[in-house]
């Protein structure tokens, strides 16, 4: 749990200048900050104003993703346009029902927008606006049915799934979990289609884009002091292969270490690495992503394993090799190193994947499988999360 919070501590500290948060705690707004980066894409950030309007203190909300504050009236069409503006990474204003601690619920106008990394146009975070609406909704489905209480059914089913997907190293279920999200998919076009009559006020959707404008303003100001640049609009497409947020969001699901690596850019470097990897490593994040795998090299590494790994990577295959491989710290490993060829839902292949598991290590995830197995099932797991997103659009390039 230290090593999450670290994390999260680590996503404003390594962007922004130590000051950010005390600016930001002075805004007025209902608001909070997300890492679309980070595992389960946890909220980093609560302002005061959506502290005081939810009735949660700030442990409670920090390190949670916005989830927890829907309920059986939440409209589940409207979380799944929150999602597709996510997977997108696009802005988005929709009115949303959520309840706060005490279980009352209430109706606000959601305006979520992205936070670009000026340089590579990558997004860093999310920022989510909350306007309470003044007036009360009237729902209905077909023939006058009220539906929230089928939706919450299929919203439990839905997050209860994906709770255990987090959980579990299993193909099996990690394709079921799939299944059900179509078939949800397929259920909502054909016949949930809710009547909503609550519109937010002219006013307070200009409340809402005024304050994204003030966030997006402290947050600009404060990463001009560490240079590390953001912006509201994509500014640079120079990042050519990052990947989408929703991406990041399907392998952050994944716990086991791996990283996976871009064959169409110049020296293959890393586009992704798991929590796992840097735990196993002792690498941050920025240490890693847009190097090549030849860092975890070192004076005894066996030049025969780099000539098995990168004949299998010219041939297309899939290896197992045993590696001897360091640390940041200079401390060597064992390796058992599985690599194998991620292909996208056309069949081309869009990445690499290595898998990479210490040898004689009592702590690692797996549930009684082999390490075999449990290499697999990683691989398995990649391989779902990149095809199912190729099949639908790619990151805005707005």
């Amino acid at each position: 749990m230290e090593s999450e919070f670290g994390l999260i501590e680590q996503s404003f500290n390594s962007r922004y200048s130590l000051w950010v948060q005390e600016a930001l705690s002075e805004l007025p707004d209902s608001f909070t900050i997300t890492d679309p980066c980070l595992s389960g894409h946890p909220i980093v950030f609560a302002s005061k104003g959506f502290l005081k309007m939810l009735g949660y203190s700030k442990s409670e909300v920090i390190g949670r993703n916005g989830r927890v504050f829907q309920g059986p009236g939440t409209c589940r069409r409207s979380v799944m346009e929150i999602r597709e503006a996510i997977r997108e990474e696009r802005a988005i204003q929709i009115n949303l029902l959520n309840y706060r601690k005490d279980g009352t619920p209430f109706w606000m106008l959601f305006h979520m927008c992205p936070v670009f990394n000026k340089e590579d146009g990558r997004v860093t975070h999310f920022v989510g606006v909350q306007i309470p609406i003044s007036r009360k909704p009237r729902r209905s489905g077909r023939n006058g049915v009220n539906l929230c209480e089928e939706e919450s059914r299929m919203n439990d089913i839905f997050y209860g799934s994906c709770r255990k997907e987090v959980c579990s190293d299993s193909l099996v279920e990690l394709g079921r979990v799939l299944s059900l999200e179509s078939a949800l998919d397929d259920a909502d076009d054909r016949g949930l289609e809710i009547e909503e009559s609550c519109e937010a006020s002219d006013v307070e959707k200009t409340r809402a884009a005024t304050a994204i404008n003030n966030i997006l303003s402290v947050l600009t100001h404060y990463s001009e002091l560490t240079g590390r640049l953001v912006c509201g609009k994509r500014c640079s497409l120079s990042g050519v292969g990052l990947l989408s947020s929703s991406l990041n969001i399907s392998l952050g699901r994944i716990k086991q270490s791996f990283v996976l690596t871009d064959p169409h850019l110049p020296d293959m470097p890393i586009v992704y690495a798991s929590d796992a990897f840097f735990k196993l490593t002792g690498y941050a994040r920025h240490e890693v992503l847009g190097r090549n795998c030849r860092f975890l090299r070192g004076v005894d590494t066996d030049s025969s394993m780099i000539y098995r790994i990168k004949e299998s990577i010219q041939n297309e295959k899939a290896c197992t090799v045993r590696i001897l491989n360091y640390r940041k710290d200079k401390s060597s490993f064992w390796n058992l190193l599985h690599i194998s060829p991620v292909r996208n839902a056309s069949g081309k292949i869009a990445y690499f994947v290595g898998v990479q598991m210490e040898e004689g290590c009592k702590n690692q995830v797996g549930h009684g499988l082999s390490p075999e197995m449990r290499q697999l099932s990683a691989v398995g797991a990649v391989r779902i999360a990149v095809r199912s997103l190729s099949m639908g659009a790619g990151p805005s390039k707005s």
